[in-house]
C-alpha cells in the first residue's frame, strides 16, 4: 500500500512544478540598453566612413533582440542619424559636433546595424547605410532665402574651391595644402551671389614656396607624420568681388584617435587614410569621384553590408504569418482599446520607434 502511495506521488510531482519563467519583455528603443547599443553603432559608423562628416543619432526606429544563449545575443538595429558640421577627419569628439540644423539643408542618414552582445562586450558584424538631403522643397517652405546644397562637381563649386585654395597656399609660409574632397557646397543667387564651400585637406612635404617651383613633387605626408585639415571659404562675384577662406590643420592624430572605441580586427585611422588615398586626386579643383554628381557623401559607400538588415539576416527566417493568426492579433488589439481606463489616463508610449532627440525630415 505505501509503495502504491509513492507511485501515486511521484506521478503527481511534475504537475507541482513551477512553470517556467515568462521571457522578458521586449527592449523599447528609449531604454538605456538600446541607447547604448545605438552609440556603440553610431560610434562604428563614424569610425568607419570615408567621406563627408559625422554622424549624431536622432532616433532609434527599431530594436531587435535574438538570443543566442548565456550571455550571447544578436541585436538588430534601425538608426536615424543627422550629419554634424565635424569632418570625418576631425578629432573633435561626436559629443561637441554640431547637428546642422533644417535650414541648413539638413542630411539624414538611415543605418541598419547587427551587433552581437557577448559576456557583456559590444561588436559590430555588419552595418548598412543610405544617406540623403532633405528636400528642396521642405527646405524652401521654412526658409524661402536659405541657400541650397549645391553638386560637388559644379563648376562654380570647382572654381570656388581652386580658387580658394590657391589663396591660403599664397599667403602661407607652412605647409603646402592639397584636396582631399569637397564636403558641402550652397550656392545663393540674391541678393548678391555667393558660392560656400567646405572641403578637407592634407599637409605635403612643401612648403608653400617650393610647390611654386616644382608643385608635382610635393606628396602628401606618410601615415607617420599625416596632418589633416578642414577649409571653409566664401567667393561672392556679385555685385562685388570678394574671397574669404579659413583653413585649420588638426595636427598629427594617430596617438589621439587611439582614444576611440576599438572594434575588432580594425584600427580605425589608417583604414581611413588608406581609403582617402586610393580614392582621391588631391590636386586642387579637382572632385573626389565619391562625390561627382551628387550634392552630399552617401554613406553607403562606407557602409553596405545587406546582412545589417534584419529582413535579410538567416537569424530571423522570413515566415509568411497565417491569416488567422493577423485576425486574432487585430481582434485583440480592438478589444484592448476598449478597455475603459480612469480619467486622466495617459497610455504609455509605445516601445518604438524612440524619442527624437533633433528633428524629423
Amino acid at each position: 500500500m505505501k509503495a502504491l502511495v509513492a507511485l501515486i506521488l511521484l506521478v503527481q510531482l511534475p504537475m507541482h512544478r513551477a512553470a517556467p519563467a515568462a521571457p522578458p519583455p521586449p527592449l523599447g528603443c528609449d531604454d538605456p540598453e538600446a541607447e547604448a547599443a545605438a552609440e556603440f553603432a553610431v560610434s562604428y559608423i563614424n569610425g568607419h566612413s570615408h567621406h563627408g562628416y559625422k554622424f549624431a543619432l536622432n532616433r532609434i526606429e527599431q530594436i531587435r533582440v535574438l538570443p543566442q544563449g548565456a550571455d550571447n545575443e544578436i541585436l538588430f538595429l534601425e538608426l536615424d542619424l543627422l550629419e554634424t558640421r565635424c569632418p570625418i577627419l576631425s578629432p573633435t569628439p561626436l559629443v561637441n559636433c554640431t547637428v546642422r540644423s533644417f535650414t541648413e539643408h539638413a542630411v539624414e542618414g538611415d543605418c541598419d546595424v547587427k551587433l552581437q552582445k557577448l559576456n557583456g562586450q559590444l561588436s559590430v558584424l555588419a552595418s548598412q547605410c543610405h544617406s540623403h538631403a532633405d528636400s528642396s522643397e521642405d527646405v524652401r517652405q521654412l526658409c524661402p532665402d536659405c541657400p541650397l546644397l549645391a553638386s560637388l562637381n559644379n563648376t562654380e563649386v570647382l572654381a570656388a574651391v581652386t580658387a580658394a585654395l590657391n589663396d591660403h597656399n599664397s599667403k602661407t609660409p607652412d605647409a603646402y595644402l592639397r584636396l582631399l574632397e569637397i564636403g558641402r557646397a550652397t550656392i545663393q543667387h540674391h541678393p548678391a551671389h555667393v558660392v560656400s564651400v567646405e572641403f578637407a585637406v592634407a599637409a605635403t612635404d612643401c612648403t608653400a614656396e617650393e610647390a611654386k617651383d616644382n608643385l608635382e613633387a610635393c606628396q602628401l605626408l606618410p601615415e607617420d607624420q599625416s596632418n589633416f585639415g578642414f577649409c571653409t571659404a566664401t567667393v561672392v562675384t556679385r555685385p562685388s568681388q570678394d574671397l574669404q577662406v579659413d583653413c585649420q590643420l588638426y595636427g598629427h592624430q594617430v596617438p589621439a584617435l587611439r582614444t576611440l572605441p576599438s572594434f575588432p580586427g580594425c584600427s580605425t585611422l589608417p583604414v581611413l587614410i588608406e581609403a582617402i588615398a586610393l580614392s582621391q586626386d588631391t590636386s586642387a579643383g579637382l572632385v573626389p569621384s565619391a562625390g561627382q554628381g551628387f550634392i552630399n557623401h552617401n554613406l553607403r559607400l562606407s557602409h553596405n553590408n545587406p546582412v545589417a538588415s534584419e529582413s535579410s539576416s538567416s537569424e530571423f527566417p522570413s515566415v509568411p504569418l497565417a491569416k488567422s493568426v493577423v485576425k486574432r492579433a487585430a481582434a485583440q488589439v480592438a478589444q484592448h482599446d476598449k478597455v475603459p481606463h480612469p480619467v486622466g489616463f495617459v497610455p504609455p508610449p509605445p516601445p518604438c520607434p524612440g524619442k527624437v532627440r533633433y528633428f524629423e525630415i
